[in-house]
């Protein structure tokens, strides 16, 4: 039986996809403001080897990479360089799959950010309805962690003392 390790939990835990057979990825992906290095091709390979063995245990797996093709990255490199914006992302995006393609790495889609910003206002917008989140004076959106208890869980800091100011700006 394959296992894994659950990082909430801390364990070793037995594999069981939701649907038995099949397993869905999804995977962070770059943001397309400068040229891949070495860090996110150890992340594009760790990934494609999970995928390759899950494929090989008779699983059917569908490996999503998302794109974050707009960013306050990308917008101050393309100020700094006076350039379009979608140029960086256009040159950005082709080394990117250039590389995944010289590591032989497939992924089977590459959604990207803005071709679901109406989706993530509409996200954002019920977390603040819900008083999940709030606009700071600066007109950011944060998530409001007092109103979700296991906040911190997962980093092993529940004990609010230990979060920074930083945090929270």
């Amino acid at each position: 039986m394959l296992r894994v390790y659950n990082t909430l939990t801390r364990t070793l835990e037995g594999f069981e996809p939701f649907e038995p057979g099949k397993v869905s990825m999804y995977v962070c992906g770059p943001t397309v403001y400068d040229f891949s290095h070495v860090g996110h091709a150890r992340t594009y390979v760790a990934f494609d080897v999970a995928k390759r063995y899950l494929r090989l245990r008779g699983y059917d797996v569908v490996h999503v990479q998302n794109i974050t093709d707009i960013d306050d990255k990308i917008i101050n490199r393309a100020r700094d360089e006076g350039r379009d914006w979608r140029e960086i992302v256009d040159e950005y995006t082709s080394d990117y799959l250039d590389a995944l393609n010289k590591l032989r790495v497939f992924v089977d889609m590459h959604p990207r950010v803005t071709e679901h910003i109406s989706d993530i206002i509409e996200f954002v917008q019920k977390l603040i309805a819900s008083g999940h989140a709030y606009v700071a004076p600066s007109g950011s959106v944060y998530f409001d962690v007092d109103t979700y208890d296991d906040y911190g869980r997962l980093s092993g800091r529940l004990d609010k003392k230990m979060w920074t100011q930083e945090e929270f700006a």
